[in-house]
């Protein structure tokens, strides 16, 4: 006997094959959406594959059908989203939506979306609960459009259930913009040295695609109103991440600690900043029963091996594309190579 029906919007990305994979070993029936209707090798055969743009007129409401017992949204990010989905709440028995860390502000105001301005960067407490303030909703930021689906979704209430996932930095394989390939590349340029800004204590807190399922999985068996981070069992400096990474690669880099914050591009890396990024998974443990299937360090060797073979002869810009839009220069080894010779 089946738990029901699952739905799954946006599952060939990374996340959405993981959840896929999740629910169905729980028992769900799953319809795997995408735009592109690609399958995942590891989903088994009564997995069934639909391909769905949710921006065409009329699509999502058509794929749907009669209804599903539970929607799965993957690929939500603003209000219009959320209202699409509670537009078609008498179909849905419950959601569970991929939200964002990001949304958090400081006491001072501070965001992600202030972080390139002076002493911007936000300091929220270590760990963040949900219950912290969070951006305004609007339309001109990734922020300010979560918090306004986040804002959609709860209204509804009763009428469709929703748990939103606060998902803090998410990592593993297919990811368009992974941000260990900092490390794995450095190591596969013979690249012999590295410098990390703030003494290489930065934290970031990551979450891998399998924690990230595992929340879904449960939330799905658990309709609810309710918001709740996503996070692994550690929160890992950047330092230690890179120490990680050699060990799998098998190589030894020399690591060169800035005291402050980074020079241009120098001492940069996608998890560098000043004051530490730590979600609180207190809630999930306790109204969920979430724990994590997996720690960072043990993810390592699958999601290496899939940069390594993913990367191949290409450029690194053409090869993952959420990491090149940022437009900065993830590997200028000049410069590195100019600071540290000024450093002596």
């Amino acid at each position: 006997m089946t738990k029901g029906n699952a739905f799954v919007l946006g599952a060939s990305g990374q996340v959405g094959r993981a959840a896929v994979r999740a629910l169905v070993a729980d028992g769900w029936e799953v319809t795997a959406a995408s735009r592109r209707g690609v399958r995942d090798e590891r989903w088994p055969d009564e997995v069934r594959s639909v391909r769905l743009d949710r921006t065409e007129e009329g699509a999502l409401a058509a794929g749907l059908g009669e209804g599903c017992d539970v929607l799965v949204d993957i690929v939500a990010y603003d209000g219009g989203h959320g209202r699409q989905l509670t537009g078609l709440a008498d179909r849905i028995g419950s959601a569970v939506v991929v939200s964002s860390g990001a949304v958090y502000e400081d006491a001072q105001g501070r965001s992600f979306d202030t972080q390139d301005r002076p002493d911007g960067f936000p300091a929220f407490p270590v760990p963040t609960p949900e219950e912290w303030r969070t951006v305004a909703p609007g339309d001109t930021t990734y922020s300010t459009r979560k918090i306004a689906l986040e804002r959609e979704l709860l209204a509804a209430g009763d009428a469709l259930p929703t748990t939103l996932l606060r998902a803090g930095a998410i990592h593993g394989p297919y990811s368009p913009g992974p941000r260990e390939l900092w490390f794995v590349k450095r190591a596969l340029d013979g690249r012999p040295v590295r410098v990390l800004a703030y003494g290489g204590t930065s934290r970031f807190h990551p979450v891998h695609v399998d924690n990230l399922a595992e929340l879904v999985r449960l939330a799905a068996a658990n309709p609810g109103s309710r918001v709740l981070n996503g996070g692994d069992p550690e929160a890992p400096t950047v330092a230690e991440i890179g120490a990680a990474i050699d060990a799998v690669m098998g190589v030894r880099s020399e690591t060169v600690l800035m005291e402050g914050a980074p020079e241009g591009t120098v001492g940069s890396t996608p998890w560098t900043a000043p004051h530490p990024v730590v979600y609180d998974m207190t809630a999930a443990e306790r109204e969920l029963g979430y724990r994590p299937v997996v720690s960072y360090a043990e993810t390592l060797p699958e999601t290496v091996e899939w940069l390594t073979a993913h990367l191949g002869d290409r450029e690194w810009r053409e090869a993952f594309t959420g990491l090149a839009k940022y437009g900065v220069d993830l590997f200028d080894y000049a410069a590195e190579d100019a600071w540290l010779k000024a450093r002596g």
